[in-house]
């Protein structure tokens, strides 16, 4: 039930993070992957490291932002590839940070009233519009095909809870992809186009920074917040983006699964 030899799949923000170690759960368990990532450099680099180990892999420089790029970068997958199966909707960016700073106390520059609103825009364009462009290609080709497809978002726990640390617009931008995903999968379910959402919470990766990665001190202070008593790794995410992917989750549409640590369950503990 969780193969997936021979399908072919998409993943965007591919040159790091989570969506790295989705591209690399993918490329492993047989899939044909296209990676993708506005990171040019990253991105060749981590393409290249997966085909030495014998995965079947490309890559594509896109900027989701860029409706017509994103179409373009959907058409040569189809062309390389001649179908779609599974698309990873993951690639984001970190909002900087929200009214409280990490020390507990109040940041002048992330309170409602002083928040630039140009990083505003750009926030809800990257998290909430970039994610529709990717899904409205990645409808678009599975459609084509008739063969339906599962598509895959990165949400947050964000969604779901508040955070003083967390630049404003990210809150909105993830509870907006939750929905978006409920309502996705209600419209494609007739298309067997199964739509579903990994709500990740504190993992090490490149978001703001990479400060998780190089300061001890905060990885400590966030390795004490979660009840599991640790922050993931991203390989750790691998087994649930490889189930949503494959034929083990197939009647499965419009979840939104969490995986945390914990962290959501906030005062209950």
């Amino acid at each position: 039930m969780f193969s997936i030899k021979g399908r072919t799949a998409l993943v965007t923000g591919a040159a790091s993070g989570l969506g790295l170690a989705y591209a690399e759960a993918l490329a492993e368990a047989g899939a044909s992957v296209t990676l993708t990532d506005i990171n040019e450099a990253a991105l060749v680099q981590e393409s290249q490291r997966l085909l030495q180990n014998g995965w079947q892999v490309r890559w594509a420089v896109l900027d989701i932002t860029d409706r017509h790029q994103t179409q373009q970068v959907f058409d040569d997958h189809l062309h390389r590839y001649g179908g779609l199966d599974i698309v990873f909707a993951n690639a984001g960016i970190d909002t900087g940070q929200g009214f409280w700073n990490p020390e507990g106390y109040r940041n002048e520059q992330g309170q409602v009233d002083t928040y630039d609103p140009e990083t505003w825009d750009k926030s809800i364009q990257v998290n909430l519009t970039g994610p529709y462009n990717t899904i409205r290609q990645a409808v678009r080709c599975m459609k084509s095909t008739g063969k339906g497809g599962s598509i895959i978002v990165t949400s947050s726990n964000a969604a779901v809870m508040c955070g003083p640390i967390v630049g404003l617009p990210y809150m909105p931008a993830k509870a907006g992809l939750a929905h978006m995903v409920r309502q996705l999968a209600l419209e494609l379910a007739e298309f067997n186009i199964r739509v579903n959402a990994i709500a990740p919470g504190p993992f090490v990766t490149n978001i703001g920074g990479g400060w998780l990665k190089s300061n001890p001190q905060a990885r400590e202070a966030w390795d004490s917040k979660v009840p599991l008593g640790r922050v993931a790794e991203p390989k750790q995410i691998k087994p649930l983006a490889l189930y949503l992917a494959s034929d083990a989750s197939d009647y499965m549409t419009g979840a939104h699964l969490v995986i945390d640590g914990g962290m959501s369950l906030g005062s209950i503990l």
